[in-house]
């Protein structure tokens, strides 16, 4: 007689997912998520159209240019201190802290220095308004990379960047391409502080996750250690160095673009400004399906081979179609939009660096989010920057060609991304364990 008897006690059956949880949204965030998208909407509204508008109220280009870029250094500024600031605070109130510098500094941009016309308040009041959206939006994904489990960051994050850029500047052009010729292009401003407050407070009134109320660095850091530490592990992990100066190239060339595509298509190409923002819209509508797939792909496929050929190589030769092809083609509206959502396709490519950032540096993973977003803020700055620099002198075709080597150039920096056993403690945990598997595929190694 066998000495195993049968347990009569029914098997209980794991309850369950939520649909949320099926399609890889984390439940306990899921307000989040449809708050950021409300938020970027309304940040934006003014993406396709503040530059032309600025230029119509008398500012010269390069004086525009530079607007463009104090926000954009402001912005790259607190996407850092959006993770350093999360290892100390939490992510909650971070994201607070942004929601209440972007509403400020939007309402005195438009009741005192649109008003006036007054060059040096506008750079003032925009300026600072740039520390505003990387803390609630980056302070956000901090979270979500604190809370999701690794086998489903890919998707999360891709679901995080679906939000993000279905509303900068997706759906916020959208918007703006119905609304400034109905109510003006001043008044359209006034709805984007709206979308932002509603945004925000359905992201913070509705999300009731523990962890993002809670200091993620480790108890007994103090406070300038672990700020500074969000700084010194871009060279303590030469790798987290890396994958920074990749996402610093990754939406350089969009934000660039933001400054003279409006221009070039529409007194070079020949389209209407309406024209020009639909065209956005179908652009980031093309980024924001693909930065979910992508993420989705990534974690099939492997993080850093997604990167570096959808995103680094891709990206390339898109944005040298997105010359091209118009300059060659002339005024052909329809093949214009297919271009435009080609490159909106592969700038999608680099969203598995959101998992891939914290996963290189486990045990820290509020430092390696914060030298993400720091990169990702550096994009703002540097896109504008190139513009400024080299537009005069090279033309648009020259700095075009600035960013496609740029992209090429990440591509092959994706080589020193690999993630190694010895930097990924859970797989190594998993192996010992007979019959189990690790929670990271191997294909997202490379």
């Amino acid at each position: 007689m066998s000495g195993t008897q049968h347990d009569p006690r029914p098997v209980a059956e794991p309850a369950p997912r939520h649909w949320t949880e099926r399609i890889g949204i984390p439940r306990p965030l899921a307000w989040g998520f449809f708050g950021v998208l409300i938020f970027m909407i309304g940040d934006g509204i003014e993406a396709g159209y503040l530059s032309p508008y600025l230029l119509g109220e008398g500012i010269p280009a390069q004086r525009v240019a530079l607007v463009f870029s104090v926000y954009g250094a402001t912005a790259s500024v607190a996407a850092w201190f959006s993770g350093a600031l999360s290892d100390i605070w939490g992510p909650r109130r971070v994201m607070w802290l942004g929601l209440s510098i972007w509403l400020v500094c939007h309402a005195l941009f438009l009741t005192v220095a649109l008003t006036t016309v007054d060059y040096r308040l506008i750079l003032l009041t925009y300026g600072l308004r740039g520390f505003g959206y990387p803390l609630f939006a980056f302070g956000f994904l901090v979270w979500v990379s604190a809370v999701t489990p690794r086998q489903r960051l890919g998707t999360a994050v891709g679901w995080f960047w679906f939000a993000f850029t279905g509303g900068l500047p997706t759906l916020g052009s959208l918007v703006a391409s119905g609304l400034v010729p109905w109510i003006g292009a001043y008044s359209t401003l006034w709805v984007a502080l709206g979308l932002i407050c509603v945004g925000g407070l359905i992201t913070l009134l509705l999300v009731r996750e523990p962890t993002g109320a809670r200091r993620l660095a480790p108890e007994g850091e103090r406070p300038l250690i672990t700020l500074l530490g969000s700084l010194t592990i871009l060279w303590r992990r030469p790798r987290i160095g890396v994958g920074s100066a990749v996402r610093a190239i990754n939406t350089a060339s969009q934000f660039g673009f933001l400054v003279f595509l409006p221009v070039f298509f529409t007194e070079t190409v020949g389209f209407s400004l309406e024209q020009w923002l639909r065209l956005l819209t179908v652009m980031f509508a093309t980024n924001i399906g693909f930065n979910l797939a992508f993420g989705v792909i990534g974690d099939r496929l492997g993080w850093r081979r997604t990167v570096a050929w959808c995103g680094g190589v891709g990206s390339a030769i898109s944005v040298l179609a997105l010359y091209y092809v118009p300059v060659a083609a002339g005024p052909q509206y329809a093949l214009a939009l297919l271009v435009a959502a080609f490159y909106g396709a592969t700038l999608a490519g680099y969203v598995p660096l959101s998992a891939l950032m914290p996963s290189l540096a486990s045990e820290h993973k509020g430092q390696a989010m914060a030298a993400l977003n720091l990169g990702a803020g550096v994009s703002v700055v540097a896109g504008p920057a190139i513009v400024a620099v080299f537009l005069g002198p090279l033309g648009v075709v020259g700095v075009m060609w600035i960013f496609a080597l740029l992209h090429l150039a990440s591509a092959l920096m994706t080589a020193f991304l690999k993630l190694p056993d010895t930097e990924n403690p859970d797989r190594t945990a998993h192996t010992r364990t007979e019959g189990q598997q690790s929670d990271t595929p191997a294909t997202q190694r490379e």
